[in-house]
């Protein structure tokens, strides 16, 4: 999975390419730990995630309570694979997505 971070003052955008599963998870919750301090909005662009597994969820779920207490985060370009995932597991009622 490739990682690619753009922060603005107190917005960041992670943008991800690939397959966030059990493998790629730790990743992905290490360069958010690092990134999170003093941002108010997050915006995760899902154009190039061609996969997400229950590991990938529990990293959404972990960084959507941090924000909700920072600020907001919403997630953006996420494709249908991926939405089928969210409405299964009941993501769609707990992200913000556009």
């Amino acid at each position: 999975m490739k990682i690619t971070k753009k922060q603005n003052a107190s917005s960041l955008e992670i943008a991800l390419e690939g397959r966030l599963d059990t493998t790629t998870a730790p990743e992905l919750e290490r360069a958010m730990k690092e990134s999170l301090d003093g941002v108010s909005e997050l915006t995760m662009d899902f154009e190039k995630l061609e996969y997400i597994s229950s590991a990938g969820l529990r990293v959404l779920l972990s960084a959507q309570k941090k924000m909700s207490r920072q600020g907001g985060m919403k997630l953006v370009h996420v494709g249908e694979i991926i939405m089928e995932v969210f409405e299964v597991t009941g993501f769609t009622d707990i992200l913000t997505i556009e």
